[in-house]
């Protein structure tokens, strides 16, 4: 993160597992009352949406110290009242408190930060990832189009496989709060090393 920061208020969706990253899609399904509040108010507003991480998955557990905005892309309205949405990432930001507020939803208060969309990796940086990337998938079992994934820029493919990586959530959130594209990739690599390590027979421990 940059020291560009400037302090907003935002209403947020707190939920274990969903992680959002700065350029990237999160396609959700809105059913309980008070997040289609949410989801409503938005709409009137500014179509934003903050993601953030319970530390707990429980009713009210503190959040975590760092979320990404969500601007509403693609929505559906259902007559039930449900929606279907994809969010699309726009830029992260760290908690500064809770507001104590009489909307259904919870707010924050929280510094927002310039993303670096011109950041990138070196040479060495993306070939080391992209080799580790090939080894973790082939060990996983999974069918890669490797031919696009060269075709992505640095900042889209590092953000998206920290999105869609089969890892825990605190280690979603780690690699969320990572300051730079750089350090980013760098805890990737040791993420799909540390859980290339299990055949998935075995349980291994996480970062929680």
């Amino acid at each position: 993160m940059t020291a560009n920061t400037m302090t907003r208020r935002l209403s947020i969706f707190p939920l274990t597992g969903a992680v959002l990253f700065p350029g990237m899609q999160l396609p959700l399904h809105i059913f309980e009352p008070r997040y289609r509040a949410l989801v409503s108010d938005a709409l009137i507003r500014d179509r934003q949406i903050a993601m953030i991480q319970p530390q707990r998955a429980v009713e009210g557990a503190p959040l975590y110290s760092v979320g990404c905005i969500g601007k509403i892309g693609e929505v559906q309205a259902m007559d039930d009242g449900r929606y279907n949405l994809i969010l699309e990432g726009t830029a992260r930001f760290r908690l500064v408190r809770e507001l104590d507020v009489a909307t259904a939803f919870r707010q924050i208060e929280a510094e927002v930060y310039a993303e670096d969309e011109d950041e990138t990796l070196s040479h060495a940086q993306r070939g080391g990832f992209e080799r580790e990337a090939r080894r973790f998938a082939d060990m996983q079992g999974y069918s890669v189009d490797w031919d696009s994934v060269e075709r992505l820029d640095d900042r889209s493919l590092i953000n998206g496989v920290s999105q869609i990586a089969p890892f825990d959530p605190a280690s979603k959130q780690a690699l969320l709060e990572a300051e730079t594209l750089t350090d980013r990739c760098e805890l990737l690599v040791q993420l799909m090393q540390f859980y290339g390590r299990t055949d998935g027979s075995e349980e291994i421990t996480t970062l929680q």
